[in-house]
């Protein structure tokens, strides 16, 4: 029969072991790796929604016409409020590799998760664009992804503004001390909602490069993809670098 002084050292062994075990698990799984696959799943899942949503809208509208222009600029605008709000406490909410390079470029973000995050929109707009490209019988005239009407100029310019825009916007509410943090989701989602009336018509109003990318690769049109990377990029840089200049500060410029 065990007494009570082997019960104890039963005891304290398994707690040892227990913690030796934890340890272990903690050594090989440390918690800055569990927030990082954590922040890259979020990137993943609302890149993929922003894009199955918004994309969706437009090859629906192409092949039954029931969404009308308006309304696709509705969904734009309310896809990219509703994921800030449910992932932008965890990731951030970039799903758009131009915000992430602008915010590195500005040190609000780790260079070292830069390729990280771009890889987790890619991969988010990719899964999305297989998604539809299999539940939709998506034509080239339906094709859901952003192709200049114009000249390749015209919706090259037209991108870096309407990108400077949103970059400018979201430098504000999400960077800034004094912006009404609450309403950042709003106000990028009804940045994106006018961006996309004024230029949707001409240059499909982007604004991400792997919006344009995850299309273009699934269904194989790679017209003009080059402005939508190249615009995005630049006017995000711009936008944050704007914003930047505005931004109070005690010291001289």
């Amino acid at each position: 029969m065990a007494t009570k002084i082997d019960v104890i050292e039963d005891e304290e062994i398994s707690k040892l072991k227990e913690g030796t075990l934890i340890s272990a698990v903690a050594r090989l799984c440390p918690s800055n790796s569990v927030v990082i696959i954590q922040k890259v799943i979020a990137e993943v899942i609302g890149t993929y929604f922003v894009i199955f949503t918004g994309c969706g809208a437009v090859a629906v509208n192409k092949i039954y016409g029931s969404v009308t222009f308006p309304g696709i600029c509705v969904v734009w605008g309310l896809i990219v409020m509703v994921m800030v709000y449910s992932v932008g406490h965890i990731s951030g909410a970039h799903f758009n590799p131009a915000v992430t390079l602008t915010f590195a470029l500005f040190r609000r973000f780790p260079f070292s998760r830069v390729p990280i995050y771009i890889g987790a929109q890619v991969m988010g707009s990719l899964l999305a664009s297989c998604t539809l490209d299999l539940m939709l019988e998506v034509t080239p005239e339906a094709f859901f992804g952003t192709v200049p009407v114009g000249s390749n100029l015209q919706s090259l310019v037209l991108e870096i503004i309407i990108t400077f825009l949103l970059m400018f916007v979201v430098s504000g509410v999400s960077t800034d001390d004094r912006a009404v943090g609450e309403l950042g989701g709003i106000v990028v989602g009804m940045t994106i909602l006018l961006n996309v009336f004024v230029a949707g018509p001409i240059s499909g109003a982007s604004m991400n490069p792997a919006r344009s990318i995850g299309p273009a690769i699934v269904k194989r049109q790679f017209k003009g993809l080059w402005v939508y990377i190249v615009g995005p990029l630049v006017g995000a840089v711009a936008g944050g670098f704007s914003y930047n200049l505005l931004r109070f500060t005690n010291k001289p410029l």
